[in-house]
């Protein structure tokens, strides 16, 4: 609850949960388009985020077109916009990397716990984004945090980091904030009890395995569905 902070800790941790889930979706080929703090739930024991509100999330298209100025204006990614005002239903080329703009802006305020852009209306500080390359400051910040953050929400998207990388970045940064380091799970020592993984990760680790065992033929002849990971995941 505002005006106090949660514990880096903790905020690191909750952006970890919102990164495999979004990591997730995209293995699917989904963008969710719409990753703000009113669509992330916290469980009861308050130990846990998870990503709701489908409504916007569509599939990856390379080619294909898709709506603009989709998601809410105060965490929507500057490349959804363009110089001239946009119609109601214009399309554009952009991809899964407006979600990584997205998890920036809820990461600033998962740490700072303020509204990003404050005093400014969501149009007017999706403009500052768009036209001014107006960020959130990143001062009072340790310096880690700093270039995770700076390299989420770059202008140009081609150059901004995937969920898989975001979640290496941020596990590394936990790793030096937390007094019990996380033990990589490429060698685990006998005994050892971990906390249990994410949902997303857990599902990807799932589908993964299982896309080795599988024919390929088999998984083509499997029937397309656009949701199929969240039954996976959650």
């Amino acid at each position: 609850m505002r005006p106090s902070c949660l514990d880096k800790c903790v905020a690191v941790g909750f952006a970890l949960d919102i990164a495999r889930a979004v990591e997730c979706l995209h293995s699917h080929g989904i963008i969710h388009r719409d990753l703000k703090p009113e669509n992330l739930i916290l469980t009861a024991d308050q130990k846990t985020v998870k990503l709701a509100d489908f409504g916007l999330a569509r599939e990856e298209s390379i080619t294909e077109m898709m709506t603009a100025e989709t998601g809410t204006y105060r965490w929507m990614a500057p490349e959804l916009y363009s110089t001239v005002t946009l119609r109601q239903g214009e399309k554009k080329h952009y991809n899964h990397k407006v979600d990584a703009y997205s998890f920036a802006i809820v990461l600033w305020e998962l740490v700072h716990n303020k509204l990003p852009f404050e005093g400014m209306s969501n149009l007017q500080a999706a403009y500052a984004a768009a036209f001014k390359n107006a960020r959130p400051s990143l001062e009072d910040l340790p310096e880690e945090l700093a270039i995770i953050l700076d390299s989420c929400w770059k202008e140009d998207p081609n150059t901004r980091p995937n969920f898989t990388q975001i979640i290496q970045m941020l596990l590394q940064y936990l790793s030096t904030i937390s007094p019990l380091k996380p033990v990589s799970r490429l060698s685990i020592p006998e005994n050892t009890i971990l906390p249990p993984e994410s949902p997303g990760t857990s599902s990807l680790i799932a589908l993964h395995d299982d896309s080795r065992e599988t024919p390929r033929g088999e998984i083509e002849n499997k029937p397309k569905s656009s949701f199929f990971c969240f039954n996976q995941c959650y």
